[in-house]
């Protein structure tokens, strides 16, 4: 099977055979992708003009009415992308449900945003400001869609959830989408798209996808186009400084690696049930994905005399993990995508090494080290954090973390800083000082915070999900990207322009658009 785009309207296959898909469980090849002699300059301009002209003469109420159609096509067609999610991307269940049902709620989430939003097109802020000592010239802000076309280049662990993300932002924003899906697990992101186009639902050039290489689409972009990216910080790099890009203006946001911590609170003690709820979270780091989250958690932090009761619950929690091809559903610890990131995540390993030693895992599990990219639930632990430097830089990105101790909170915070900023952290504490204290000493270094205490006990969602209400992204070597967020999604795809006027102009503007803030 070989992998096709939609462009310009059309589904279209690219002139070589391309790269090879494939079953990370067995090795053996499942589809070809390639994008190759495609026309993707004319391709978003296609996009860029037909797509969005037809978005922006629909309501926020109507682009919100799309989504939910397309919400319902994917539902419809759920079964059969379970199939590829674990043919392609090596996931048991609860893995495939995560991407699957995570695009498809995201979706459902925005439309419900659209719908809120009314029958206007623009979003006219709260307030004004007199300008004049008279009371008849004052100023407002307003957003309005960007004639542009949303780039969104997205990573390999996130074939559903990460398309349909960026994509139901772009949508409810007016702007369309050129999907540029990792190439390694296309599979499920073109099988979700042919559904859609096939069921009719969207118009011509709102929904664009390339399968395989994309080069060329950043030499496409223009002054109201933007760039919306999810993978390594080097790429991210590249995208920044790209030529097109720079001199375009073009808006870019990044989300790249992230070495995530977590903290077991200073009045956390064994026999807690916080602290059974930081090693269950723990556990799922080292299992859910295989470990290939970008806000999994990476460092544990532990109050040192504590530390060796952590430990052992963790690896007794892990070792009774199965782990193989989750054709088996009792598998609960699938393979990595491929052989390259089971190699990347083994080497990764052996740099930790240096300054951590192995507690449990490190290698591929003796029974599976063949074919399948499989990589064993590892636990490493640092004794000296404060003069490591790895353990705050090297992201394994497979089922990979390391313990480490603290002495007090503020030590615990300064440790969790050494990241040097990160997507996700989280804090199991009951105590009010301890939490204060995180929010306001690591918020800077962290897009999201999560706070367990024993009145939210297992109702939180967890520290690796990312819900559409909240923001997602982080700052420093995270990216400095934000996506997400509910109606702040909306900011990277609209312009907000300082208007100026009488009341009287500003009654006319108020009555076309919906009264929010983004």
């Amino acid at each position: 099977m070989k992998l096709e785009s939609l462009i310009s309207g059309k589904w279209t296959a690219g002139a070589a055979d391309g790269r090879s898909l494939v079953n990370p469980a067995t090795g053996e090849t499942v589809a070809h992708a390639d994008a190759s002699g495609l026309d993707l300059s004319g391709a978003m301009a296609f996009a860029r003009d037909k797509g969005g002209a037809a978005l922006r003469t629909m309501s926020f109420a109507e682009r919100g009415a799309l989504l939910k159609a397309v919400a319902d096509v994917l539902t419809e067609n759920r079964a059969k992308y379970e199939d590829i999610a674990r043919i392609n991307s090596g996931n048991t269940k609860v893995d495939a449900s995560i991407d699957i049902d995570g695009g498809i709620g995201t979706l459902k989430y925005y439309s419900r945003l659209g719908k809120s939003l009314g029958e206007a097109t623009t979003v006219l802020e709260a307030g004004q400001d007199q300008l004049a000592k008279e009371p008849v010239f004052f100023s407002r802000h307003l957003w309005t869609s960007r004639p542009g076309v949303a780039l969104q280049i997205n990573a390999f662990n996130f074939p559903s959830w990460g398309m349909w993300e960026k994509i139901a932002a772009a949508t409810i924003a007016g702007v369309p989408s050129m999907a540029k899906p990792a190439t390694a697990t296309a599979w499920l992101s073109h099988e979700m798209m042919r559904d859609v186009d096939a069921a009719n639902v969207v118009p011509a050039g709102v929904f664009n996808l390339v399968c395989g290489n994309g080069e060329g689409l950043l030499d496409a972009l223009g002054p109201m186009d933007s760039v919306a990216f999810t993978g390594s910080a080097d790429t991210g790099l590249t995208i920044r400084s790209h030529p097109v890009v720079l001199r375009s203006g073009a808006r870019v946001t990044i989300e790249a690696d992230s070495v995530n911590a977590t903290i077991l609170g200073p009045d956390v003690a064994p026999g807690d049930a916080l602290f059974d709820l930081a090693v269950r979270e723990v556990g799922k780091a080292l299992s859910v994905k295989a470990g290939q989250l970008c806000t999994n958690i990476r460092r544990i932090l532990v109050p040192k005399n504590h530390l060796d009761a952590f430990t052992e619950a963790v690896v007794a929690t892990v070792s009774r993990f199965p782990v193989g091809d989750p054709v088996d559903e009792a598998v609960r610890v699938g393979p990595l995508v491929n052989k390259r990131q089971q190699q990347d995540a083994l080497d990764g390993i052996a740099r930790l090494g240096r300054e951590a030693r192995v507690l449990t895992g490190g290698a591929a599990p003796a029974e599976l080290d063949g074919a399948g990219a499989f990589v064993a639930p590892t636990l490493l632990a640092c004794s000296d954090p404060h003069n490591a430097e790895l353990v705050h830089a090297v992201e394994v990105f497979g089922p990979c973390a390391t313990v480490m101790p603290y002495d007090g909170i503020a030590d615990a915070m300064k440790i969790a800083a050494m990241g040097g900023g990160s997507l996700a952290m989280s804090l199991f504490s009951n105590d009010a000082d301890a939490r204060l204290q995180t929010a306001g000493t690591l918020g800077p270094w962290h897009g999201r915070i999560l706070m367990v205490d024993e009145e939210t006990g297992r109702n939180h969602t967890g520290h690796s999900i990312v819900m559409p209400q909240c923001v997602h992204g982080g700052p420093g070597r995270a990216g400095g990207g934000e996506e997400l967020g509910g109606l702040r999604g909306l900011r990277l795809h609209m312009q907000r322009s300082a208007i100026q006027g009488s009341p009287s102009a500003f009654a006319g503007l108020a009555e076309r658009a919906a009264e929010a803030a983004l």
